[in-house]
This record gives structure tokens, C-alpha cells and sequence, in this order.
């Protein structure tokens, strides 16, 4: 089974046949032996660690060096999208501190 890679926003770029739908992320299917770390799935697509603002694997925040295998899940979205989870953060303490 292979990595399951979703690259977000203009990350989908990378990939060799990327997704246009705008919104949707361009999905790979990874069967690469040498891909033991995100960081190698970074240097596969030419990804600078610059242009990253969260990694999950597994639906779980990861770091480049969190190993990957076969069957993983993998999400990359790129520094643009980080606002997105800094909002809901904020949004979800502001709700929580008036309770």
C-alpha cells in the first residue's frame, strides 16, 4: 500500500500532474522505497521546509523528521494556510475563557 500524500493550497504546484479544482488538494500515491521521513517526501517534490506550516500524518500534527511507511497518510499545507488553524486556536480559547 502506498504513502498517501495531500499537498494544500499552493502546494498542489508541486505535484507532477496537480489538482486545478480550486480548494480540492492534489492527492499522490507514493511507492518510493527511499521515502523514510516527511522531510524526503519535502526533497522528492522540491519543497523548501520554508514553505510548510503544518504536517500531519495519520490525521495527527507532525515534524519533518516524523518517519512515514506504506499505508501512511501524509498532509502538507503550505505557510499561506497556517492562519486558518491560528484563527480556529484563537476563536476556541476565546470561547473557553468566557465559559
Amino acid at each position: 500500500m502506498p504513502i498517501k500524500v495531500k499537498l494544500y493550497g499552493d502546494l498542489r504546484e508541486k505535484a507532477p500532474q496537480h489538482n486545478s479544482n480550486a480548494g480540492a488538494p492534489s492527492t499522490l500515491n507514493l511507492e518510493d522505497n527511499e521515502i523514510e521521513t516527511v522531510f524526503d517526501i519535502l526533497k522528492k517534490f522540491n519543497i523548501k521546509e520554508t514553505e510548510i506550516s503544518h504536517i500531519f500524518v495519520n490525521h495527527k500534527y507532525s515534524k519533518l523528521q516524523k518517519e512515514v511507511k506504506n499505508g501512511d497518510r501524509v498532509g502538507l499545507f503550505p505557510k499561506n494556510m497556517g492562519l486558518i488553524f491560528v484563527e480556529i486556536i484563537h476563536s476556541n480559547s476565546h470561547f473557553n475563557s468566557e465559559k
